[in-house]
């Protein structure tokens, strides 16, 4: 996992070094980053966000127009907390959908679109779900 993630990291820093790709017409911002938590073990993840993606089926780093929020995933016995960085967003503009254990956040405004899929810990009831923003 660790030498994909290199892979991808590599190819968005020649992406934003060289300043062109042909993905999008030609007019995709390249942003990619990914973040390291847990404490070690079996316990450790790296995730991804950005929009420099590995194509399933050829398995290249390709440049989406939608862009993977960095999130950060609290779960309390009595909620659970999902934090999302998605500049220009208002809370009109984003989507949750949860079935079952998974949670879809999209949101759209202008040419920003995000999404991420979360596996939560447990089913989360769609009625329950809450959007509240802070800029």
């Amino acid at each position: 996992m660790i030498g994909g993630l290199a892979e991808l990291a590599e190819k968005g820093k020649e992406l934003q070094q060289s300043g062109e790709t042909s993905a999008l017409g030609g007019k995709a911002k390249i942003i990619y980053g990914f973040t390291v938590k847990g404490v070690g073990g079996d316990d450790l993840r790296v995730e991804p966000f950005g929009n420099v993606v590995r194509d399933g089926k050829t398995s290249e780093a390709t440049v989406s127009e939608v862009r993977e929020p960095a999130i950060d995933l609290i779960e309390e016995s009595d909620h659970t907390l999902v934090v999302a960085e998605m500049q220009g967003v208002g809370a009109e503009d984003v989507k949750v959908e949860a079935q079952g254990d998974v949670l879809n956040l999209s949101a759209t405004h202008g040419t920003k679109k995000y999404h991420k899929e979360i596996l939560l810990s447990h089913p989360t009831d769609a009625q329950k779900v809450t959007v509240t923003i802070n800029n």
